[in-house]
């Protein structure tokens, strides 16, 4: 009988074995865990120039392929550094699912304690966005269980949401949080599928002296609708650079109503998990939520 794997195995010595198993070139380098560690993969420093990345999950290494894949496609046509893919390994010593060699991306993870001009960092952001959105997205993976079904449509998380809402009853406005929702999920985006990256979050964003200069983590990219690529409009910008952000990426209102049903989505099922467990996660959300129900009257019509 086959075990099952655990995420918690996922180490520098099984780092190490598989190198050593698959690339043996590579085996003399030194294996150090990255800091911080994302949620989807394990990353290991490889080196001074590499990271080995490693699904943590079944539902997650659908995206290891897809990423070698499509990452050569997107990157010229960007105007900012994406991952470069360098071996795809096989399952071995354990480890049941394909993993990664990329080449290592220096920066910082985006805070506003680190950003030079948050409506500058709005800006580059938005055209990055908008550039992505440009690509050919004819031939690219149609949003589904690979992209945790970001770039689908809302309604997949429609029962999850509002029983967050009936469980938090106690602490949010129920009738706002649900005017948010319903403005969000009785819309639908009507043009061509466009890329997504599907996770703009602070993480993934890293900075040079201060400035934005490259994007990571593309598991959850597809084609699709590429509302799930705002919601970084409330997890990090407020007021005036929201505003940047908004002009810089023209979508129509029914797409940023989308946009914010998702930020929404995500700041609900947090706090409602969080709330008595996590109180830093909780906390987060609860700022979020107000970022949220401030910005209502603020939405394009």
């Amino acid at each position: 009988m086959t075990m099952p794997f655990h995420a918690d195995t996922i180490n520098e010595d099984l780092v190490r074995r598989l190198i050593a198993a698959q690339f043996p070139q590579w085996a003399h380098l030194p294996v150090s865990p990255a800091v911080p560690q994302g949620w989807d993969n394990r990353t290991f420093r490889l080196g001074t120039a590499m990271s080995v990345r490693l699904p943590s999950a079944a539902g997650y290494s659908l995206q290891t392929e897809k990423e070698h894949r499509w990452l050569p496609v997107l990157a010229p046509q960007l105007p900012l550094s994406i991952p470069v893919p360098l071996a795809l390994g096989q399952p071995g010593e354990g480890f049941p699912w394909q993993w990664s060699v990329y080449r290592w991306l220096e920066g910082t993870p985006t805070s506003h304690a680190c950003i030079n001009d948050v409506s500058a960092f709005a800006t580059t952001l938005a055209h990055f966005l908008s550039a992505l959105q440009r690509i050919d997205a004819s031939d690219g993976p149609l949003a589904g269980p690979h992209s945790a079904f970001r770039g689908g449509p809302l309604s997949t998380y429609d029962a999850e949401t509002r029983q967050a809402i009936a469980t938090l009853a106690d602490e949010i406005n129920p009738a706002a949080a649900t005017a948010v929702w319903e403005a969000a999920v009785t819309t639908h985006w009507h043009g061509p599928p466009v890329w997504f990256h599907g996770d703009v979050a602070v993480g993934n964003l890293l900075l040079s002296d201060g400035n934005l200069d490259a994007v990571i983590d593309f598991g959850c990219a597809g084609v699709g609708d590429p509302a799930c690529d705002l919601v970084i409009a409330w997890t990090l910008l407020t007021g005036a650079s929201r505003a940047t952000f908004r002009a810089a990426l023209p979508l129509d209102a029914a797409t940023w109503f989308r946009g914010r049903g998702w930020a929404l989505w995500k700041a609900l099922i947090t706090l409602a998990e969080y709330r008595t467990s996590n109180l830093a996660k909780a906390d987060e959300a609860r700022r979020v939520l107000r970022e949220i129900f401030a910005d209502m009257s603020a939405m394009p019509e």
